[in-house]
């Protein structure tokens, strides 16, 4: 997930109504370091305006000193300082609604008891009936067990709760997915699948999420062996669609095309492994991989790929991706004219675009861009739609290029939040089950009630 550690307050400041008072008090926030977001009009008269200003800072402390900074402003007044992150999460952003109102005793015995038991019985005698009488049809888990979330590490599972609960609500705004999360306090892989396992007739596929590599590679593979439903780890399959859908549209606009182009993946996580699979299976050549962690330049020599190293790959592929985390790891010199580079970590990427391009890249991006929404709510809507037992590779790279069709000119990957591109991203992927042979229901479109 693409993700930027900024801090964001919203400042609700009195100024004094004088000419050239906002324009100070905008100045004093930018020597500060301080970058202004909406700036709202509450209240004016003669004498005084009052207005909410967002204000970003890159720490805390940073933050503190630009409110001083404001404070000491003859003719302005902080009358408020506000945290709306943190306000938006109270009482968390997700709740369980029933479907139909239950305002009589006609209801109440058909939604309930005696009418249920009739359901009930149904469903005993034909399991599969259960798809069509209940929620399990658009439920998904959304599990994790807190040990890589977001660029913060193992935080544990309660303080990943956040991240599982925006999961969930992107899945049924953008798809009409009902995500559920699931937090596990354990890393130990065996009860992982123990226990997932356990709760699976619940749902109609499994997302896990932010388990960290290598743990999460068998983690999933041993899941999806043992279940008949979609299990997918999104850190992994999620992010390498993306950017596999994202060099198929910067192969088009720079004529760098993927099938001869020499790749390297710097980083070799659960995205970067991933990303170097799915390319691979695409393309047919291997993919160049560093990491300092030996275990992973073995997994990615089994799997195909070439072990190499930063400077190797720098000095001979045409293509560079980056999901290692460490800002900064490509310096200048090492970027040889007409490369392709994507240096995806967040917030701080592997080398600047910008700068990535003065040093003769033909094309850069940072991981802003890059991001796996745009992939795990219509991959997972195309599979249970579907009714598909598990998500395979065709499907995956469906998802991809279906987003590098829809991207508008100009552009690297379509807006996030364009619901047309995920419903078409679903389609692709049930479409795609269905000529493997994979539905095992006749499919019918989801449409946004």
């Amino acid at each position: 997930m693409a993700w930027e550690r900024k801090i964001s307050r919203t400042v609700r400041v009195r100024n004094e109504q004088t000419i050239g008072q906002l324009a100070r008090l905008l100045s004093v926030i930018s020597e500060a370091g301080g970058g202004l977001g909406d700036i709202h009009l509450l209240t004016e008269t003669s004498r005084h305006v009052v207005r909410d200003i967002v204000i970003y800072a890159d720490s805390l402390e940073q933050m503190e000193n630009i409110l001083e900074a404001i404070r000491a402003i003859p003719g302005s007044k902080v009358m408020d300082v506000r945290d709306e992150v943190l306000e938006l999460h109270q009482k968390g952003k997700i709740a369980v609604r029933a479907r139909y109102p239950v305002d009589s005793l006609a209801t109440l015995r058909r939604v309930y008891t005696p009418g249920v038991a009739e359901v009930c019985l149904k469903i005993a005698r034909d399991p599969s009936l259960a798809r069509l009488y209940t929620s399990t049809s658009h439920m998904v888990a959304i599990v994790t067990d807190g040990t890589a979330v977001l660029g913060l590490g193992d935080i544990g599972p309660l303080a990943g709760m956040p991240v599982m609960e925006g999961k969930a609500m992107l899945m049924e705004t953008l798809v009409g997915l009902s995500g559920v999360p699931i937090l596990l306090d354990t890393r130990d892989p065996d009860r992982i699948v123990e226990t997932v396992a356990a709760i699976a007739p619940t749902f109609a596929a499994i997302q896990l999420e932010d388990i960290s590599a290598p743990r999460c590679f068998d983690i999933e593979e041993r899941l999806q062996q043992r279940l008949d439903i979609p299990v997918m780890h999104d850190d992994q399959h999620g992010t390498a669609v993306v950017t596999t859908a994202a060099l198929m549209v910067a192969s088009r606009q720079t004529g760098v095309y993927l099938s001869v182009a020499k790749i390297g993946q710097i980083g070799l996580g659960a995205a970067g492994f991933a990303t170097a699979r799915m390319l691979m299976r695409l393309t047919g050549n291997p993919v160049w991989g560093a990491d300092l962690n030996p275990e992973a330049l073995k997994r990615l020599e089994k799997a195909g790929g070439r072990p190499s190293t930063l400077r190797e790959i720098m000095a001979n592929c045409d293509i560079v991706i980056a999901t290692t985390g460490a800002a900064g790891l490509i310096q200048p010199e090492m970027v040889r004219r007409g490369q392709i580079i994507l240096a995806l970590s967040n917030p701080n990427p592997e080398i600047d675009p910008e700068t990535a391009l003065a040093q003769g890249a033909l094309f850069a991006a940072d991981g802003k861009s890059v991001n796996n929404l745009l992939g795990f709510p219509g991959i997972f809507r195309g599979a249970v739609d579907a009714h598909a037992p598990r998500i395979t590779h065709e499907m995956l790279l469906a998802a991809a290029q279906t987003i590098a069709n829809l991207t508008p000119p100009g552009e690297l990957v379509p807006n996030p939040l364009d619901k047309k591109v995920h419903l078409a991203v679903a389609r692709a992927v049930a479409q795609k089950a269905i000529d493997q042979g994979l539905a095992r229901a006749e499919y019918v479109p989801y449409v946004e009630e």
